[in-house]
């Protein structure tokens, strides 16, 4: 057993992940550390991001329109295959996600 605390994480580049689990084998549970952007990307699978610490402006694509959804600590964002999105940190961020591995 082990308690982690996501306040104490801190990364030594943006989106640094601290690898909590790996579940049935192809399931990962990580924690990442980010002070700047993600990239742009297409799901090829579901994600699911939680804010820890924190705040993330998450840009998302659907039909040509760009929405920008404020997330919180405590806040869920749950993408599916073929989603589009980037996560903006406003400042640092702590950010649990979990996703089939190899995902982005």
């Amino acid at each position: 057993m082990r308690k982690i605390t996501a306040k104490a994480f801190t990364g030594t580049r943006a989106w640094e992940a601290l690898a909590i689990e790996t579940i049935t084998g192809n399931t990962t549970v990580r924690l990442h550390w980010t002070d700047q952007p993600y990239q742009w990307h297409i799901n090829d699978g579901p994600e699911v991001f939680v804010v820890l610490d924190g705040v993330v402006h998450m840009h998302t694509r659907s039909d040509g329109q760009e929405r920008v959804h404020r997330l919180e600590v405590g806040d869920i964002f749950h993408a599916q295959s073929g989603d589009e999105h980037v996560a903006h940190p406003q400042g640092v961020a702590r950010i649990l996600v979990v996703e089939r591995e190899g995902s982005v």
